[in-house]
């Protein structure tokens, strides 16, 4: 194991923060109680039938902290839950990172939040771009690029826009040797067949590891991301993020999805059936070069000309996907999400059908 030391690498003004303390931080446990301590509505909303809405929600979301915890087998001390992920990848960045001083790794093609956030708080953002024919990481690059301003590193897996998983041996040996942060983004991990490193989350201190209930559990307009590290960097997430990032009405509508985990597992296995639809049907279509295996709930295709006369075909039809051609190692590429049956046979349809024109031109 590395030599981490967790608050060597924590901003010296974020060591020093005296953070806010909420209203309902001291006391959102009480029941049945008069609450005059926060400055609410005391006589309710507009909304008359959810009259609870006029109560700031809990902070630190300890119940729905508890139901996550039961379904991934962490300790709900091991859990911080944000605004969407992209809440947690700027905190990341404004605890561990000095502006204009320190600097994060990623690896492109990767998901676009990593840099963009980086840019916002004046990182440096070092590029080191996955192997071509496989999208892993160059291990020999690594090492050559890390100094002691290396304060974080991004790893997506399965990753985004490609949909492989990076080897399991390769995250592992850069989280034990690096010093730093490794965020390991694991977004996609319930539609792969490799197991969460959340399990092993105990073995590496400098670990953080970032899940969503925005993909499998269908809840995106909910905005709520995971993270699952040690209780040390939990408590430091907690004594950042702002004082109610999560709210009374996604909490609520969290915890009911997470006591329907039939439904969920369904869902689940109709996704993956779907995945290995399209994939299968793309490759039989001839102006379909390649279908990268894919890990999660999309899929890559590479197309054998301009990609962006297909996607805007398609866009005429009334189907949108993301054409990633202008990303490194994308080139002619579009990233297909998994639709209902019905919607994936139409797209089907009308690429058969463009490629027929293709020839016939």
């Amino acid at each position: 194991m590395n030599k981490f030391n967790l608050n060597s690498l924590i901003r010296e003004n974020i060591l020093s923060l005296d953070p806010y303390v909420s209203a309902r931080t001291e006391h959102h446990k009480e029941k049945n109680s008069i609450f005059l301590d926060a400055n609410e509505n005391s006589f309710g909303s507009p909304l008359s039938f959810l009259n609870s809405y006029n109560r700031y929600p809990d902070p630190l979301q300890k119940e729905l902290k508890e139901k996550i915890a039961d379904f991934k087998n962490v300790s709900p001390s091991q859990i911080f839950l944000g605004n969407g992920s992209d809440e947690i990848i700027d905190l990341v960045y404004r605890i561990f990172s000095r502006p204009k001083v320190d600097h994060a790794i990623i690896f492109p093609p990767t998901y676009g939040m990593y840099e963009v956030s980086g840019k916002i708080h004046e990182v440096d953002v070092i590029k080191i771009f996955l192997t071509e024919e496989y999208y892993q990481l160059n291990l020999d690059k690594i090492e050559k690029v890390l100094n002691p301003n290396s304060k974080i590193i991004f790893i997506c897996s399965p990753n985004n826009p490609t949909g492989n998983d990076i080897k399991r041996e390769d995250i592992e040996e850069i989280t034990k040797k690096f010093t730093g942060i490794v965020v390991l983004d694991e977004a996609y991990i319930d539609f792969s067949n490799k197991k969460s490193l959340s399990m092993e989350i105990d073995k590496y201190p400098n670990l953080i590891i970032l899940q969503t209930l925005s993909k499998s559990w269908g809840l995106a307009g909910l905005r709520i991301g995971i993270a699952i590290a040690s209780e040390s960097i939990i408590r430091w997430m907690n004594k950042v993020k702002y004082p109610y990032n999560i709210s009374f009405l996604s909490q609520k509508i969290a915890l009911k999805a997470l006591e329907n985990r039939d439904l969920f597992f369904f869902h689940l296995k109709n996704i993956l059936a779907e995945r290995e639809y399209i994939q299968k049907s793309l490759i039989k279509i001839p102006i379909i070069q390649k279908v990268y295996p894919s890990s999660a709930n999309f899929l890559l295709a590479k197309i054998n000309f301009s990609s962006k006369n297909l996607y805007q075909y398609l866009m005429r039809k009334k189907i949108f996907v993301r054409d990633r051609s202008k990303i490194i190692l994308c080139k002619n590429c579009l990233r297909i999400t998994v639709g209902t049956h019905e919607e994936n046979e139409y797209l089907i349809d009308q690429i058969r059908k463009y490629s027929i024109q293709k020839r016939e031109i």
